[in-house]
């Protein structure tokens, strides 16, 4: 059974929200209600619609009384009952708690792993491969920082994406992720097993995360490295290493206030992202099977380009599509995630 009494709670609250936004809130008060509110309407929403096949199949029962009207309201109420499952698991659905990172930007943070040149090359698909999606989604994709290898692959990528619930379909990329492929570099025509680790933080604000200036250490330097990376001719590369943590985060773009700002930015996501996972593993720590477990160290996906398929090992997603998904559709990947982390909660939540 649904707990009418939450339901109840949920549109007084939501009816309350809607008489502030009407009366005109404050300016302080206006971001905060405007985002709940936001959050609140598609569960009003999905709670209308199965509210009202509640009472269709009540009127149609009272209507079958009625000789006249008896045959429409038998084929009432089989329409009714068949759409009832659908609307009341969509409805746990969106009764689901909501991960309050969801609807932040997301950093995303691409390195090479195991494989040397060939894991290098691998990690500037997948940077490719996320920016194509992200175009496809009408996102906003900004490289904050970009090393490249001598042959033109990635040996460090950051990239900042912004759009409409990005971090809610992004979040479950991170792991690591595999190449079986023959490299560019074999002459043998073998196949080879590469790496690239794959981590997406939800972006931090200021107010999420406080930083005390003597926490961090601020160096500035000239860019050098090998290959494509930017290299610039004035000292305007930024270092900021927090001393507590020990993180360190480099920028390197033209401008040094910009990279100031890039590197903080990259540095709070981290700081956010250490204290989501200490209070999630606090919280869930008999959740082994989890998607969206954050694991770095977990492989994840293998992409396999002589078969030309791509495989998910957390939920056994197998699709033979191997040039779409590089080419970045990523819509039934990131779908089948989102269901399956959906499924995981309910039936832990009954």
């Amino acid at each position: 059974m649904l707990p009418t009494d939450r339901l109840d709670q949920i549109i007084q609250r939501f009816e309350f929200l809607e008489a502030k936004l009407n009366a005109g809130p404050s300016a302080d008060e206006i971001a905060r209600i405007s985002r709940e509110y936001a959050d609140l309407k598609p569960v009003v929403a999905q709670i209308g619609e199965w509210r009202a096949a509640q009472d269709g199949i009540a009127e149609a029962q009272a209507m079958l009384a009625d000789p006249e009207m008896r045959g429409l309201a038998e084929d009432e109420l089989v329409r009714l009952r068949a759409l009832q499952p659908e609307l009341e698991q969509a409805l746990r659905i969106a009764l689901l708690p909501k991960d309050a990172a969801d609807a932040r930007p997301a950093i995303v943070e691409i390195r090479p792993g195991t494989g040397g040149e060939e894991a290098a090359l691998f990690a500037g698909d997948l940077l490719s491969m996320y920016r194509r999606f992200a175009e496809s989604q009408g996102w906003q994709f900004q490289i904050l920082e970009l090393a490249e290898s001598d042959l033109g692959g990635v040996r460090e990528a950051v990239a900042r994406i912004e759009g409409e619930g990005v971090f809610a379909r992004l979040k479950y990329e991170s792991g690591v992720h595999r190449v079986q492929r023959v490299p560019e570099t074999e002459s043998g025509g073998r196949i080879h097993t590469s790496a690239a680790t794959v981590a997406v933080l939800p972006e931090a604000a200021e107010v999420d995360i406080d930083i005390p200036a003597g926490d961090i250490r601020i160096d500035t330097m000239r860019a050098s490295g090998a290959g494509g990376q930017h290299v610039n001719t004035t000292d305007s590369a930024v270092r900021i290493t927090h001393l507590p943590t020990g993180i360190i985060v480099t920028s390197s773009e033209k401008s040094q206030h910009q990279n100031r700002a890039n590197a903080m930015a990259v540095l709070r996501a981290r700081l956010y992202d250490l204290e989501r996972s200490r209070v999630d593993a606090a919280r869930a720590a008999d959740r082994k099977s989890q998607v969206g477990s954050g694991d770095r160290s977990e492989r994840i996906r293998t992409y396999n380009f002589p078969q030309g398929r791509m495989t998910d090992h957390r939920i056994g997603l197998t699709l033979y599509a191997l040039d779409r998904i590089i080419a970045g559709d990523l819509t039934e990947i990131t779908d089948a995630l989102i269901a399956h982390d959906q499924a995981a909660r309910l039936a832990e939540a009954e």
